[in-house]
């Protein structure tokens, strides 16, 4: 009997021991992956921080810091408080997205505004030792600082000053981070929702605003339609003027230059008339073609007219006599 209790007990030793040596074996190597690291205490003190790849620590005398950090998440629409106690640092950029919280304007106006933080730990000593809870003491210093900013603009101005609110967000938080070893890369408000009679007056005022703006364009346009249209017109005046100005001057030149020729014309015939024909025989010939061109004007008319015959008809008988003359002696 007493054997079997030594065996027993040789057996429980054994098993104590292997189940030692399996559990330091576990907690000797530790594999860390990329953008990933491990703070190490030796004896309570901070001895080293593992970064990517395998590592070997002494058992039972170092081992890594675990850190008990609060995360908001949402579910069903809303946000639960999740606690999450973990040893491995991640040094990516994280994404925190705040719960709808109310702040209130310059000019006393209550909003709803849901922000986002987009944040880097950099230095994860600082991580774990400057700040108990780090994800809560962001969520926290955010709210203050978002209801300051605001709390500092009137209603309006926060409205359409997102990007202004999101850089002095920046700035503030990075700078109050900074000690906690956390970079703030971002802050963007994702929504600001003003109250229900709030938005209906802006409404209105954006429509009166855009009918306003309409009834002004269509004025305008009728105004520079009218403009365009007299312009056209006087153009099309100043045009039609200045053509028939150039119709009259070349037709007048025309009728200048027809004449000259003419004129020419007779001076030449009438030269050759007197080179031609001797002494004053030159005179009655040109009398007789004259009377001789007038005579059908004379004649032309209705049969039920009267027709004068002039009364030196018998003198131009007497030049075509002479023409005939003159035509004999050329001859």
């Amino acid at each position: 009997m007493r054997n079997i209790m030594i065996q027993y007990i040789i057996y429980i030793t054994a098993g104590v021991v292997v189940f030692f040596i399996l559990y330091a074996l576990s907690h000797c190597f530790y594999l860390v992956r990329q953008a990933e690291v491990i703070v190490i205490e030796r004896l309570g003190r901070v001895h080293r921080v593992l970064q990517a790849g395998l590592h070997f620590v002494i058992p039972f005398i170092e081992y890594p810091r675990y850190v008990h950090w609060t995360y908001l998440e949402e579910y069903n629409h809303k946000y639960v408080s999740i606690e999450k106690s973990l040893y491995r640092i991640d040094l990516r950029e994280a994404v925190y997205d705040f719960p709808k919280q109310n702040v209130i304007t310059k000019d006393n106006v209550t909003m709803e505004i849901n922000a986002l933080l987009y944040y880097r730990i950099f230095d994860p000593k600082a991580a774990i030792y400057a700040v108990e809870d780090l994800p809560e003491a962001i969520e926290k210093l955010t709210q203050t600082t978002l209801r300051n900013v605001i709390g500092a603009m009137d209603l309006d101005e926060s409205l359409v000053s997102r990007d202004s609110i999101n850089e002095k967000l920046r700035l503030i938080l990075d700078e109050a981070t900074d000690r906690w070893g956390v970079k703030v890369n971002r802050v963007e408000l994702q929504e600001v929702r003003p109250p229900e009679d709030i938005r209906q007056a802006m409404e209105k005022q954006m429509r009166a605003e855009r009918d306003r703006r309409a009834v002004i364009l269509e004025a305008e346009g009728r105004k520079r339609a009218a403009i365009l249209t007299s312009e056209g017109l006087l153009e099309s005046q100043v045009l039609e003027a200045r053509g028939q100005a150039e119709s009259r001057k070349l037709r007048a030149e025309g009728e200048a230059s027809a004449q000259l020729t003419m004129a020419k014309a007779e001076a030449a015939a009438i030269t050759l008339i007197k080179d031609t024909v001797p002494g004053e025989q030159a005179v009655s010939y040109m009398i007789a073609t004259q009377y001789i061109r007038a005579l059908p004007e004379l004649t032309k008319g209705k049969n039920d007219k009267l027709v004068v015959v002039p009364y030196e008809a018998s003198a131009l008988m007497g030049s075509v006599s002479g023409i005939k003359k003159i035509f004999n002696e050329v001859k």
